[in-house]
């Protein structure tokens, strides 16, 4: 009977993981985003400042510095991570052009992996830079912020 009862658990919790990793049909990310840590990440940052500039940006978090890329208008840089254990994970990025330098936080646990947020979860966040300020893509579901 203990047998039964253990195939029969183990059969249920299965079932719930393979469905927890089964892509949403709701859009481009997996129904794990948002609720569990290690969510692959895939930010992607553009320079579209609209005084064409080349734009200088330096990303870090607290344990990686991504160190610092020069883009020329049209041009992207982008990194790959996956949400640490305690979901506190933040990517902070310096944008510097000629008579500016700005600090956002490009990846926020609390606002991009977040099912609550007014934004949404996002698994490839798109950043886009002007001027005013960085503009997220509605790329997978979130809200363009």
């Amino acid at each position: 009977m203990t047998s039964s009862k253990n195939n029969h658990f183990i059969l249920v919790l299965s079932t719930l993981l393979f469905i927890l990793q089964t892509p949403s049909s709701l859009g481009n990310h997996s129904s794990t985003d948002g609720f569990f840590p290690w969510a692959p990440k895939h930010v992607v940052v553009i320079n579209k400042l609209t005084t064409h500039a080349r734009l200088i940006v330096h990303c870090t978090n607290e344990n990686k510095d991504l160190g610092i890329k020069e883009l020329a208008y049209g041009a992207s840089f982008d990194f790959r991570f996956h949400v640490n254990f305690r979901k506190t994970t933040t990517y902070t990025c310096s944008f510097e052009w000629p008579k500016n330098k700005v600090r956002f936080d490009i990846f926020s646990t609390y606002r991009d992996d977040n099912v609550f947020s007014k934004v949404g979860v996002c698994r490839e966040c798109i950043w886009y830079i002007y001027e005013p300020a960085p503009c997220r893509a509605k790329r997978d579901g979130g809200a363009s912020i």
